[in-house]
């Protein structure tokens, strides 16, 4: 499975989310860290949901830049 994942920076440190698995969530005190600790939050939440017999859901979010000129 592939998921986007949105990382954010907040004040000292990163933090990040999957938009297809709500409350997924992860930090660290840098991008790559944060990277980490996020693969580990989606595999946790999906180990999870099987455990409780929940479906996972399917990846669905597109990640697109788009370019302003300004």
């Amino acid at each position: 499975m592939r998921f986007a994942i949105v990382v954010e920076k907040a004040g000292n440190n990163y933090s990040a989310y999957v938009p297809d698995l709500p409350g997924c969530v992860a930090t660290g005190q840098t991008i790559e860290e944060t990277e980490r600790e996020i693969r580990e939050a989606i595999e946790f939440h999906i180990e999870g949901l099987i455990e409780d017999g929940l479906p996972v859901p399917q990846p669905e979010s597109i990640v697109e830049y788009l370019e302003i000129a300004a």
